[in-house]
C-alpha cells in the first residue's frame, strides 16, 4: 500500500521564503502504525502529517519513524497550507483535532505561499526539578557558564524542557546521553534558546532523540510553549530562527498575552509530489 502512496512535500517555516522544514503532507489512508513511521522515511522528511477533512473539520495525525505524536508544529502549518492549496482561495480557515484536541488554524495566500497561523490550546508549565536538571543540562552541553534564568518545563500535548542560554553559542549534545534523560522523565526534548533581544528575536535548536529527531529544523509548538512563558515576563512577540546548524534557516512567530490563547505560525510553500514508485 505504502508505496502507491502520493505524498505532497510542504516547506514549513520558511524564513524570508528560503529554508523551512520539508514535511510530507498526504490524506487519510487505511494504513497500519508501521507503515505510517515508514512514510517519512521515504519522503527523506522528519515528519509526516495525515490529513482527513470532515467538511469545516480536519482531522491530523503526525507520525516520525519512532510512531505517532499527540501534536507537531510545524506539520500543523504545513496541513494548513496543503488544505489552502488545494481549496484555491484567498484564506483557508478550518477547526482543526489532533489527539483529541480541538483548535482553531488558518491560511492566508502570500504570493505563492501561505502564511498559516494556529492556536494549539493551553500551554502547561511548571519549574523543572533539580533530578532533571541534573541529568538533562550536562547531557545537553549546557554548563552554569552558559545557562540563563528561567528554564521550564513546558506542555503542549507532550512535555519538554525549555533551557535559557546567554548567548546563541554552539552546543554539542551527546544524543544518546539526551535520550535516556529525556526518556527517564517523559520529555518530548529540550528546546534552547538565546535570552530575547529587545524585538522579540531569539535563535533557538530543538533536541528531540527520543521521537527519533536528534535536531528538528523548525519546531512551533515548542515556540509556542515559550510565548506562553514570556508573555508572563512582558515579551509578547517573538520571531524564533531555528535550522541554521542544518543549513535550513527557519523562522517561527509567535504572540501570546496573559490570559489570552497564544497563536503561533510561519510561512510554507508547496513544492513537490512525490509519487508512487
Amino acid at each position: 500500500m505504502i508505496s502507491r502512496l502520493s505524498v505532497t512535500i510542504v516547506r514549513a517555516c520558511l524564513r524570508e521564503g528560503a529554508g523551512g522544514s520539508s514535511t510530507a503532507v498526504l490524506d487519510e489512508v487505511p494504513l497500519s502504525d508501521d507503515e505510517r513511521r515508514r512514510v517519512p522515511v521515504r519522503a527523506g522528511t522528519s515528519h509526516a502529517v495525515f490529513v482527513s477533512v470532515h467538511g469545516p473539520e480536519v482531522s491530523l495525525r503526525f507520525f516520525t519513524a519512532e510512531g505517532e505524536l499527540p501534536a507537531c508544529g510545524h506539520g500543523t502549518v504545513a496541513a494548513l497550507a496543503y488544505l489552502a492549496d488545494r481549496a484555491g482561495v484567498a484564506e483557508y480557515r478550518a477547526s482543526l483535532d489532533a489527539a483529541g484536541r480541538s483548535f482553531a488554524g488558518r491560511a492566508v495566500r502570500e504570493g505563492a505561499r501561505f502564511r498559516a497561523v494556529f492556536e494549539p490550546g493551553p500551554v502547561e508549565l511548571r519549574e523543572p526539578t533539580a533530578d532533571e536538571c541534573a541529568l538533562v543540562l550536562p547531557a545537553l552541553g549546557v554548563t552554569s557558564d552558559t545557562l540563563a534564568p528561567g528554564a521550564r518545563v513546558a506542555s503542549v500535548g507532550r512535555a519538554r524542557l525549555l533551557v535559557p542560554v546567554a548567548s546563541r553559542s554552539a552546543l554539542a549534545p551527546d544524543f544518546g546521553q539526551l535520550r535516556s534523560a529525556c526518556d527517564r522523565f517523559g520529555l518530548l526534548g529540550c528546546y534552547v534558546y538565546s535570552v530575547p533581544e529587545h524585538s522579540g528575536r531569539i535563535a533557538a535548536r530543538m533536541f528531540a532523540p527520543s521521537i527519533g529527531v536528534p535536531e528538528d529544523i523548525a519546531n512551533a509548538n515548542s515556540t509556542a510553549c515559550l510565548a506562553a512563558d514570556l508573555a508572563d515576563r512582558g515579551v509578547t512577540e517573538i520571531a524564533v530562527d531555528m535550522g541554521d546548524s542544518l543549513g535550513s534557516p527557519a523562522t517561527i512567530t509567535a504572540t501570546a498575552r496573559p490570559g489570552a490563547a497564544v497563536q503561533v505560525g510561519g510561512t510554507a510553500e508547496v513544492t513537490d509530489v512525490i509519487l508512487p514508485s
